[in-house]
């Protein structure tokens, strides 16, 4: 006989739509305890698929169930489990296919996934010669256009990811790949007013400054826009008056 978890778990394939929202907010509401986290990974094989397929549910249901799976792939073990499910590339698809409206939370999911290397492979595309980079591609032209959006900036979370990709050699060579010049776009959004934004442009380039002595033709290339984001934070922000200026010149 099914315990109240396993019902409630059955719940989320439910077809009637009030049922299925209600599941997802209760699932979702467990996640947010320890305890309920623990009870939760006991069914991680029914329960981490029936929340992924909610994804492409409207956003009443698609959101819970992106929080839950947030909280979940927190657990390094149920990352792997989500990694291994092709949830990579569910989340991209969903992300760019739909109207989904939870574009923010996706990319925060991203996040959690690309913590592990597997995940970072997923999202880099590794052995498919003809897709490879194509994701990274997509978020790094949604990260340097989504900032001016006028419903906030759902996309300013994609730094986190590229720091976490760029802490592998793949990521860095495609970062720093001429042919794709990510860094260099990546790079002009250090100009940005968020701080997340900003965050995650240093945390990449630092990691990608890893690299130096294997791609010094490729840093020197992008090198009138990488020194200004590697000097201002030294330089401060004091500012200079006309006298003192004059005097440094001089």
């Amino acid at each position: 006989m099914a315990n109240e978890l396993e019902e409630l778990l059955d719940f989320l394939s439910s077809p009637l739509p009030p049922v299925k929202k209600a599941a997802v907010d209760i699932v979702r509401d467990l996640t947010g305890a320890e305890d309920g986290l623990q009870s939760l990974a006991k069914y991680s094989d029914v329960a981490l698929p029936s929340l992924g397929h909610l994804l492409a549910e409207k956003k009443e249901v698609s959101e819970p169930a992106a929080e839950a799976l947030i909280n979940l792939s927190q657990n390094s073990e149920l990352a792997t489990k989500l990694v291994s499910m092709g949830m990579i590339k569910a989340t991209m698809d969903i992300l760019y296919k739909q109207e989904a409206g939870i574009t923010r939370l996706l990319v925060m999911f991203l996040i959690n996934l690309t913590q592990l290397d597997a995940g970072i492979d997923s999202l880099l595309q590794i052995g498919d010669e003809k897709m490879h980079g194509l994701y990274v591609m997509r978020l790094v032209r949604s990260f340097c256009t989504s900032s001016n959006e006028k419903d906030g900036d759902p996309f300013e979370h994609v730094g986190s990811v590229l720091v976490n990709i760029s802490k592998r050699g793949a990521g860095r060579k495609l970062l720093l790949d001429p042919k794709r010049g990510l860094l260099k776009q990546v790079i002009r959004q250090f100009d940005s007013t968020s701080s997340l934004r900003k965050k995650g442009v240093s945390g990449t380039i630092r990691n990608c400054c890893f690299e130096a002595e294997n791609q010094i033709q490729n840093l020197l290339l992008i090198s009138e826009f990488l020194w200004p984001v590697l000097l201002l934070p030294v330089a401060g922000n004091k500012i200079y008056s006309e006298q003192d200026t004059s005097k440094n010149a001089t």
